[in-house]
């Protein structure tokens, strides 16, 4: 990863962040095993991988990068020393995250990337930033379906390749009839369209599909989750970052940005992230 010199105050002013959020780790100690530039304003930039087609959470429009995802990004650069115009956002699709970091094609991964020991054998994470959790979206108008064990007999949509719909018809809802999609936009068009009784995957994802100008008012997040999946900021193993973007996590959510980021990216939607997992307190960097 590429590092940047800062001055003195910012130096310190991390330092500061890390003791608060992190118990005093030294900052560093980590090889980059990328190019070092120094200076302000020097034309370095950070690679971010991101998701370019979950609206909500990381979604490419044209030029324009949106979501929760981008924006917990967006401020971690800035902490970091990194202004808008010296992030270059990279498209991390989720079987790419791992390769992307190992091969240096990406600085840091934002991108509904849910902290496992199996993935922390390959990369390393900072956070979590968010605590999401499995749930379902209904059509508006639904009272029937409140839980995964309502869903008997009734047809759910999921992404082609997804366990999560799976995981429902192993665990809650035998006989469920599962319908997959290419993508969760258009599964959303199945419920909208009565196609489909429910689609699932994590809450604040289908958050993010409901806030959807086309959707509002027509979908509703039914908010009986029933797992729990920590997003992280993905990294490579030899980083030196990772405490100083826990620490900024921490400053997102102490000044009140990272309620604003939530509510900003899912209103209208009726959704409230699991009170008592959210905000997350960021983990100990390994």
């Amino acid at each position: 990863m590429r590092t940047r010199h800062a001055g003195a105050a910012t130096l310190a002013a991390l330092t500061a962040l890390t003791l608060a959020a992190c118990g005093g780790g030294e900052v560093g100690g980590g090889g980059g095993g990328g190019e070092e530039t120094g200076g302000s304003g020097g034309g370095d930039t950070v690679k971010i991988g991101i998701k370019f087609d979950q609206p909500g959470l990381g979604y490419q429009d044209g030029s324009e990068y949106t979501g929760f995802d981008t924006d917990v990004a967006r401020y971690v650069a800035e902490k970091l020393g990194y202004s808008e115009d010296q992030i270059e956002w990279v498209e991390a699709p989720s079987a790419n995250r791992e390769t992307m970091l190992q091969t240096g094609q990406v600085d840091m991964i934002f991108a509904t990337y849910s902290i496992t020991d199996e993935r922390k054998e390959q990369v390393a994470f900072a956070g979590p930033y968010f605590i999401a959790g499995q749930d379902l979206l209904v059509a508006a108008d639904n009272t029937d379906i409140t839980g995964p064990e309502a869903l008997k007999g009734k047809n759910l949509c999921s992404v082609t390749g997804s366990t999560s719909a799976q995981r429902i018809k192993d665990e809650y809802a035998t006989d469920v009839q599962l319908v997959e999609r290419p993508g969760y936009a258009e599964c959303v068009t199945a419920l909208t369209a009565g196609q489909v009784d429910a689609v699932t995957t994590d809450d604040i994802i289908l958050a993010g599909l409901a806030a959807q100008p086309a959707n509002k008012g027509k979908v509703k997040v039914v908010g009986n989750p029933f797992s729990e999946e920590n997003y992280g900021v993905g990294l490579p193993k030899d980083n030196d970052t990772c405490e100083d973007i826990n620490a900024a996590i921490q400053s997102m959510i102490d000044d009140g940005s990272w309620e604003k980021a939530v509510k900003a990216n899912t209103e209208g939607t009726g959704y409230e992230p699991n009170a008592d997992l959210n905000p997350p307190t960021p983990a100990a960097c390994a």
